[in-house]
């Protein structure tokens, strides 16, 4: 039982909010603007012949599935999956450019947190890839409680430390930095559904925001602090010229309840992950390429 609670409340959350924080109105940019250099101002980013995704269970599909019940199915991952019903940003290179072919490494860790991200850049540096995603944070923020939350300076040290070394570990390689689906909006779509309900407090699923005890001042709590994180990730990958920031694209994004796993009503579905590959191609360094 304690392997299966870890499993389940293990990885990243899914959906929108509504509305930004000042501070990360301040750090969005216009579509084709990223954080530093990367591809921003119309400069023309070439494609890379690698990848690799780093993150948490949302980038792994864990629970993408019945067929993948309490299991990783990288198959369909929003960024290296090869599953054509999710066609990632590994499908959409590929498309373009055949060299990529069987360079798409996925190093994400169902469970991890921001403190993982420096490892995992690391094994991505390692496999020479010229092009990396980041979804990442949303463990720090979905725990179990809010008093256990990453704080905003903890967070902040880490990705700059992460950043900091895959970008002198490679100077030309390029990031693309994910904004942090907002976990409220997967209680405001579910909380009502007793299947969901049931399954958050049996498994103990994400309890900082999803527990039925919480008053709205709690789970506003929750909405502070990764509000926090999303300003963070985009003033950090701001001073990276190789980093692109995707300008709350994931944050923003209208997911519903076809887009949410029905064996944790917690991570994407398929067409979860498809949607979040969409969205996230189209904040990148390539919207135009397919």
């Amino acid at each position: 039982m304690r392997r299966l609670l870890t499993a389940l409340a293990a990885g990243a959350t899914l959906l929108l909010c509504c509305g930004m924080s000042p501070a990360l109105a301040a750090n969005a940019r216009p579509a084709g603007h990223g954080g530093g250099n990367g591809g921003g101002g119309g400069t023309t980013v070439a494609l890379p012949s690698s990848m690799a995704a780093v993150g948490d269970s949302i980038t792994r599909a864990f629970d993408v599935s019945g067929s993948c019940f309490l299991s990783d199915c990288p198959a369909y991952s929003w960024s290296t999956g090869t599953a054509t019903s999710v066609d990632s940003q590994y499908q959409r290179l590929l498309a373009a450019n055949r060299k990529i072919t069987g360079h798409a490494y996925n190093d994400a860790v169902t469970g991890a947190k921001m403190s993982a991200l420096d490892g995992q850049l690391g094994q991505a540096a390692g496999q020479g890839a010229q092009y990396v995603t980041v979804l990442m944070g949303a463990n720090d923020v979905c725990t179990s409680s809010a008093s256990t939350m990453t704080s905003t300076a903890t967070f902040q040290a880490e990705l700059e430390q992460a950043l900091t070394d895959f970008t002198a570990a490679d100077p030309t390689a390029k990031v693309f930095v994910s904004s942090i689906p907002n976990v409220y909006q997967l209680w405001s779509l579910l909380h009502t559904d007793s299947r969901a309900q049931a399954t958050w407090s049996t498994f103990g699923i994400c309890q900082s925001m999803l527990s039925s005890s919480n008053t709205e001042t709690q789970r506003q709590a929750v909405v502070t602090q990764e509000t926090a994180d999303n300003d963070v990730l985009a003033s950090v990958c701001a001073q990276f010229a190789q980093c692109k920031w995707d300008n709350l694209a994931t944050y923003n994004t209208a997911f519903t309840t076809t887009d949410v796993s029905t064996v944790d009503y917690f991570h994407p579905s398929v067409a979860g992950q498809a949607k979040l590959a969409g969205v996230s191609w189209a904040a990148g360094y390539w919207p135009t390429t397919r």
